[in-house]
């Protein structure tokens, strides 16, 4: 079953791997019943997110790769 944008969108997932500018981060996200790795890149281009964040997907490109925001400020 291939997952669309509205279903992707607002789903949470934790930092696997540096999310920020000049790189191609990774996160770990909560899909069709089980965890699924996607390429990540931060939202609003600039911010720096650190392995262990949690996120939220503000916007999916399939098949792999989504825009994210940490989801608590710290």
């Amino acid at each position: 079953m291939a997952m669309d944008d509205a279903s992707m969108v607002g789903l949470m997932g934790r930092v696997t791997g540096t999310v920020g500018p000049g790189l191609v981060g990774e996160v770990m996200v909560r899909v069709r019943g089980g965890a699924e790795h996607f390429l990540a890149h931060p939202a609003d281009g600039s911010a720096r997110i650190t392995t262990g964040t949690v996120v939220t997907v503000v916007e999916y490109l399939p098949p792999r790769t989504v825009y994210v925001m940490a989801v608590y400020d710290s």
